[in-house]
């Protein structure tokens, strides 16, 4: 079967969900959109989410209604695109295009591009650049990640950090990407072109939810603009050497808090999760993985347990609801590591015998307490190197295989 007939897409936009396909008309180039720039149908760049081993998922903005697909070239010559979906539409949106690829082997390399056409007044048709990607790859010997957090929407620190952030095979925003969702016109260019940037350039993103990502009035549409291998805030994937469980810690009250208004559930979805964990950390990838990491963004320990007096502002340092939910599948896993942000603190916790885990925590969301993290695991060790933006180390850990 040609290759195209694999893939498949989902394109959601403000007026539902739909799919692929394109028309022929005058091509414009369209990359990152420059700030002000009022003319082009595209308002974000083509930003790669929810990377896995047999695709990706792509999101961009646009400014009106319009038709989207995405067309992708190999390096053995093969090409396609989206067409369509099994209902039959084209992908459309007023707001936004969100298109799922899958089919592809792990570790192909690809290059990928967006096509934007206007639905309305005169034929115009936008190419994105083409953006380089490979396949996540659970056989591969080595993988580099990279992870940021509590970016907050602080423009020059997402800048900075854009700046010195490597390239990477997978790139984790561990959380608290606003200060709360007050307006829904602030979601795609927070999440789609954060910094007035192009994050995901090289670096193909997951999305792991904060505290504050579920706060405000329009928290509940921020899922459309978050994609996830599964449909879930939680997943779980191999990278090389690497085995990966990324958790949604929920808020850092109870949900019976009165400033939540009766908005959330958390304490039924950490439930999910740990069902859900007991099947994830016995599939023969979880288990065969040399190394074992999680990310969640509230720390499931902290320096300070102390219990706290929400009645008068108290919140919590660390998710212990999460941690009672989780902790038995997490030590029958023998994760090793868990890394976090949220406390806008940096901090190292070893593994001690009530909590066979470390905790990593990075830094907050000014530019003087930023902080990125790189990841490096080959067969002898996994190397986690949390720095600040001038290049500082602030933690290295280093982590042997598990049962080395």
């Amino acid at each position: 079967m040609d290759r195209r007939g694999f893939v498949q897409a989902l394109a959601v936009g403000a007026a539902g969900s739909v799919t692929s396909g394109g028309r022929a008309a005058e091509a414009v180039s369209s990359p990152a959109v420059p700030a002000g720039d009022t003319g082009r149908l595209a308002t974000t760049p083509l930003v790669l989410q929810a990377p896995r081993a047999d695709g990706v998922e792509a999101l961009w903005g646009v400014r009106e209604r319009c038709l989207g697909r995405i067309e992708w070239r190999s390096a053995d010559g093969t090409s396609g695109g989206v067409r369509s979906d099994a209902f039959g539409f084209n992908p459309q949106g007023t707001r936004f295009l969100r298109i799922r690829l899958s089919g592809f082997k792990p570790g192909t390399v690809l290059e990928l591009r967006s096509v934007t056409s206007a639905v309305e007044g005169s034929a115009r048709e936008e190419f994105s650049e083409w953006k380089r990607f490979r396949t996540l790859d659970p056989g591969a010997r080595q993988t580099r990640f990279t992870v940021w957090n509590d970016t907050h929407v602080n423009q020059e620190t997402i800048q900075r950090l854009d700046e010195v952030t490597p390239a990477s095979d997978f790139h984790i925003w561990n959380g608290d990407t606003c200060n709360d969702w007050h307006r829904e016109e602030d979601l795609i260019p927070t999440l789609l072109n954060p910094g007035g940037r192009d994050i995901t350039r090289g670096r193909p993103m997951h999305l792991v939810w904060g505290n504050h990502d579920v706060r405000g009035a329009w928290a509940f549409r921020m899922p459309e603009l978050v994609a996830t291998p599964t449909g879930r805030p939680f997943h779980a994937f191999r990278s090389g050497p690497v085995g990966v469980l990324c958790l949604h810690t929920g808020e850092d009250k109870p949900d019976d808090h009165p400033s939540f208004r009766g908005r959330v559930a958390f304490d039924t979805l950490r439930q999910e999760q740990a069902a859900w964990l007991q099947e994830v950390i016995r599939t023969p990838e979880m288990q065969k993985a040399r190394y074992r990491v999680v990310f969640c963004h509230i720390p499931l320990r902290w320096i300070d347990e102390s219990a706290q007096d929400y009645a008068k502002g108290g919140f919590d340092r660390h998710s212990r609801r999460s941690r009672d939910a989780w902790h038995g599948a997490l030590t029958r896993w023998k994760v090793q590591v868990i890394v976090s942000g949220h406390t806008h603190r940096t901090a190292w916790i070893p593994a001690d015998r009530s909590h066979p885990y470390g905790q990593l925590v990075g830094g907050g969301p000014q530019p003087a307490s930023a902080t990125w993290l790189e990841g490096n695991a080959d067969a002898n060790a996994l190397t986690l190197t949390l720095r600040k933006l001038d290049g500082t180390v602030v933690h290295e850990v280093r982590v042997r295989p598990v049962g080395g």
